[in-house]
């Protein structure tokens, strides 16, 4: 299916690797001009060599979007390179129970997750305004619906940036600009492996010890028991991302799409 994205410029924060990286190289395979962020030089250059091979224009912009200004730095280049797709996909997770977390790690969960969606796309959206047609698109988390109690603070953070999508899509009623929220299940990337290795470890020293790495199917089981019976990949998210991106999502707006097998349950 043609999703009509060729020529369209899009921002996707923290997508010099994980999620982020194939969201970008899967809105190039759609013919979309893609503006790699990163906090890494060398891996977003990568990733942005990647977006260039499919044949559209590639660039990178640097910066930690949780420092004073540079957010907004972020979002003014988008603007100049022609994006009116925003992904706002950059946010760290942390563990943090009831018992252990500190007024410091709530801080950091909203300072790393909500207030750089509201910096980049305050600053990006009077040009998606004028451009008359645009796209916000945030990524949530299947803790949103159901918290982790061991990620309370990336939880509350996350349930934040669903709430404040919505928000923004009836504020841009009538633009032409639309604000969605995809929420990722359990999604194999690197750094979750590796979560999910320590966690073996600690509780059955025999587990850590697989040379492969811990069992996918154990892992549901253990973790994530779904409908789906297994675990998502970059490209699960990537895909509705891109759906939500293309002008075929016209009259899609304000929703939370939950892209996580199952694992939530019905509304």
């Amino acid at each position: 299916m043609d999703l009509r994205l060729a020529g369209h410029g899009a921002l996707v924060t923290g997508s010099s690797a994980g999620i982020g990286a194939t969201i970008a190289e899967t809105l190039a395979d759609e013919g979309c001009d893609v503006l790699v962020h990163g906090r890494n030089a060398g891996a977003a250059a990568a990733v942005a060599e990647q977006v260039a091979a499919r044949g559209v224009r590639a660039e990178v912009v640097l910066g930690d979007l949780t420092e004073p200004g540079i957010a907004e730095q972020v979002a003014l280049t988008a603007r100049d390179f022609g994006a009116h797709i925003l992904v706002n996909n950059a946010g760290p997770f942390a563990e943090h129970d009831w018992e252990s977390s500190r007024p410091s790690d709530w801080r950091a969960a909203f300072e790393g997750n909500v207030l750089p969606t509201v910096r980049v796309s305050q600053t990006l959206l009077p040009s998606l305004r004028a451009h008359g047609w645009g796209r916000v698109i945030t990524i949530g988390s299947r803790a949103v619906r159901t918290p982790l109690p061991h990620m309370v603070t990336y939880s509350a953070a996350k349930a934040a940036v669903v709430n404040m999508t919505t928000s923004l899509a009836r504020h841009l009623a009538g633009t032409g600009v639309t604000a969605n929220c995809v929420s990722p299940g359990v999604i194999v990337t690197p750094s979750m492996y590796r979560m999910f290795e320590e966690r073996s470890a600690e509780d059955d020293g025999s587990r850590g010890e697989r040379e492969d790495g811990p069992d996918e199917a154990d892992l549901v089981a253990e973790y994530a028991p779904n409908p789906s019976g297994r675990l998502g990949r970059p490209s699960d998210i990537a895909a509705a991302v891109a759906y939500l991106a293309s002008p075929l999502a016209d009259y899609v707006n304000g929703i939370e799409l939950r892209v996580d097998g199952g694992i939530t349950g019905t509304p």
